[in-house]
Parts: structure tokens; sequence; C-alpha cells
């Protein structure tokens, strides 16, 4: 893309490698350029927690606030009811309405890390689409509005296409995801004057659909932008493990646990998130990308901590570098390892090493934990590990017992 942007927000997702797609560069530079442009990503409460996955979509947001414009964080109270069927293979299951309630209840404490909620004129808003979803008139919304999407269309949006190509079912409901999308933007630049909807790119037809629609309805020049769908170097999604989802909230993924999850990026990945996820000035992310050999290792610190920082704190990152040294360079016990806590109850007259390891999540199943034993991999308190027989009793547990799977994966196992 070759477009030179005047607009501070636009330059830094551009510069810092966000923009994958844009419904009009130049309209949409100019009005950013014009005054506070306000902007909304939308994010449906499938979980109790957001997880790394949404980190691109948050730190955009972050980024439109600093550069003077107003982010609407939009919780979908009313489309999780419907669930966005975009690139799925199966439906989604149906949640309750306290369930839903009580997702958005756990994803709205981690947005005030990232943003502020103001009435400045650039203050962050938090919304939920059930405002207006809710009390839909069928009748009335099918003729003011579904008179304006072409079915033809929307069957040709590779999210839908892709799913009937594989010849898997799309429920009416899924299908009407879209509709449903599209007047959020119609409301939120009705009630808020919201020019723009950010996304990833597997919302490009969904912003389209937003914009026609807006446009038919209101008569409003409103645009759309997409951040890339973020893998890591080897392929995989962003945000997954193979001990699951990287979540935000630290009740699911403890501080020390998410610091690791960046300390432990790749060393291709490590100048790329840099500029996604910290605020560092390029050119130092850049420098710090470029390093080599045991001196990227510095670099992935310096991004771990950041990344912990504006997510926990400067003292729950602190605390997170203080433990990884302790592990990894003395080969001590950290106060903040993920911690797996036995009853006396529990662990009875003993209980095996096999099935410890994976109740301290450091294997899948038990077939998993006695390969690593026999790989030479896991090791009890910094010694080698080679007896999958073995019981461990309340007297080995008077201290703390350290457990490792591997140079990187670590977890304390404690009676209590």
């Amino acid at each position: 893309m070759t477009y030179h942007p005047k607009s501070e927000f636009m330059s830094v997702m551009m510069a810092r490698g966000f923009l994958a797609d844009c419904t009009d560069y130049q309209g949409l530079d100019d009005a950013l350029s014009k005054g506070v442009v306000p902007a909304y990503i939308g994010f449906d409460a499938t979980a109790t927690s957001l997880h790394v996955g949404s980190l691109i979509q948050i730190m955009m947001l972050r980024w439109l606030q600093k550069t003077g414009h107003k982010p609407i964080t939009l919780m979908g109270g009313g489309t999780t009811k419907v669930g966005d069927p975009s690139f799925r293979a199966d439906e989604r299951p149906l949640l309750t309405n306290e369930k839903i309630d009580e997702n958005i209840a756990g994803i709205k404490r981690v947005f005030a890390a990232y943003m502020t909620y103001d009435d400045a004129p650039n203050g962050a808003l938090m919304l939920n689409n059930a405002e207006w979803l809710d009390n839909l008139n069928y009748l009335s919304f099918l003729r003011d509005i579904g008179r304006h999407f072409s079915i033809n269309r929307m069957l040709s949006f590779e999210s839908v296409k892709s799913r009937l190509d594989r010849e898997q079912s799309l429920s009416f409901l899924e299908f009407n995801y879209m509709i449903l999308q599209a007047y959020d933007f119609l409301e939120l630049n009705r009630r808020y004057g919201c020019l723009l909807q950010l996304g990833g790119s597997d919302q490009w037809g969904n912003i389209v659909n937003g914009i026609d629609l807006t446009r038919r309805v209101l008569d409003h020049e409103i645009y759309g932008m997409t951040s890339h769908l973020l893998t890591t170097s080897d392929g995989k999604k962003m945000g997954k493990t193979a001990d699951g989802a990287v979540w935000l909230n630290a009740d699911m993924t403890a501080p020390y646990a998410f610091w690791q999850f960046w300390r432990n990026t790749t060393d291709v990945d490590t100048g790329r998130f840099l500029k996604l996820y910290t605020e560092l000035t390029i050119e130092e992310c850049d420098r710090l990308g470029a390093l080599e050999g045991s001196d990227i290792n510095a670099a992935k610190i310096i991004l771990a901590n950041e990344v912990t920082t504006l997510l926990h704190g400067a003292e729950a990152a602190a605390a997170a570098e203080a433990t990884a040294r302790e592990v990894f360079e003395k080969g001590g016990v950290g106060d903040d390892l993920p911690t797996l806590t036995l009853s006396a109850d529990e662990l009875g007259d003993g209980m095996s090493i096999v099935q410890i390891i994976v109740k301290a999540g450091l294997a899948g199943s038990g077939k998993e934990a006695k390969r690593l034993i026999a790989d030479n991999g896991a090791k009890m308190n910094d010694a080698a590990l080679d007896d999958a027989g073995l019981m461990v009793t309340a007297d080995m547990l008077s201290t703390p017992m350290k457990l490792s799977a591997g140079k990187k994966r670590h977890a304390l196992v404690q009676i209590g």
C-alpha cells in the first residue's frame, strides 16, 4: 500500500503493522484530520474474558484514543444471542441471558486498563447493543432494514460461502447475524455520530454491510478499517497454546503465565509483536527485533514486561520477571508460578506424580505425562524425574514442590 496518510491515527496503524484494509483511505484520513472521530469495535460475550487474540483490536482502540479520537467498546449483549457464524464450521452454543450478562461483566474489567472512560471529547464509551436489539419489532425490522439486504450478495461473502461450500449447516438464526451487526453500525452512527468500525479482517463483509446500510437509510458517509488476523510465525492462531487460550482476565490466566506467554515469543515474531502490542517507538522495536542469538532474549523480556504492564500493571510485570529470573537463572522457587494446591483429603496416602503433572497443567493426559518422564523432559525440584510410578505424599509437600516440563514450563505444587 503506497498511501501516505496525513492523520496521526492512520500513520500509526500503517507504520506499526495493524492495517490490513480500509474502505476509503482518503475519506477516512480526511475525517481523522478534521476532528474527533468516534470509532467502535464489537465484542460478543461468548466467554467471561477475552483472550490474547482480541488484544490487537484493543490496542487499535487504545491508539485511537491516544491520537485524540473517541473509542467505543460495544458489548454484544444482543448479537451474542445469535452468534457470529464467520469462518466457523458449526453453530455457537446458545447462552442464557444470565450467562451473557455474567460474561459481559468479566470482559468489561479489561478495558479500563487500556482506555479512559470519561466525559472528555475523546473519552471512551462502553455500550451494549442489547439496548437497541432486544426490543426490535420483527416485522418493522424486516420492512425497514431487511429490504436493504440482497440474499445473493450475502451468500457471496467468504464467511458464509466457506460454510456452504463445505456443505455445513448455516441456520437462519446465524444468517441474521450480519444484518444485526450492520444495524449496530447504523444505530451507533445515528445515536453517537460513530464514523468508523474497526475489526479483524474476517469482519470485512460485516463492516461493508454496515456502511452500505447506513448510506441507504441515513445517507451518511462512514468507514471501515481492518487489522490482520494474527498468527505466529509457525502458523498458530494468536492467543492459542497447547494448554488452551491465553486469557486477559487475571483469574483465568495468572499474570505470571501471561508474562511467560510473551517471554516465549519466537525470535522472528519479537520485533513485529513489539510494534503491535507495546508503545515503544518503532525505531526501538526495530532495534530490539533485530537482535540475534542470546541477545534477543533481552528483547523478549522487554516485550513481556511492556505487555504485562499495560494489562496488569508494573508491579505484576516486575513480580513475573523476578519469578522467572529465580526459576530460570537460580533454579529456585518463585512466588508467582502457576500453583496447584492439593487438600490433605485429595492427597490421602499419596497421589501419583503422573496425576499431579496432569493436574498442574504440564501435560494433557496421563499418557502424555508418562511420555514426558520417559523422554527425560520432566523435573522435580530441578532434578531429573525418571520414576513414573512415584507417589507424592504430604511429607514431600511440606515445602512447595517445583515441577518442570522441558525448559520453559513450570508449576508449583503445595498442600493447603
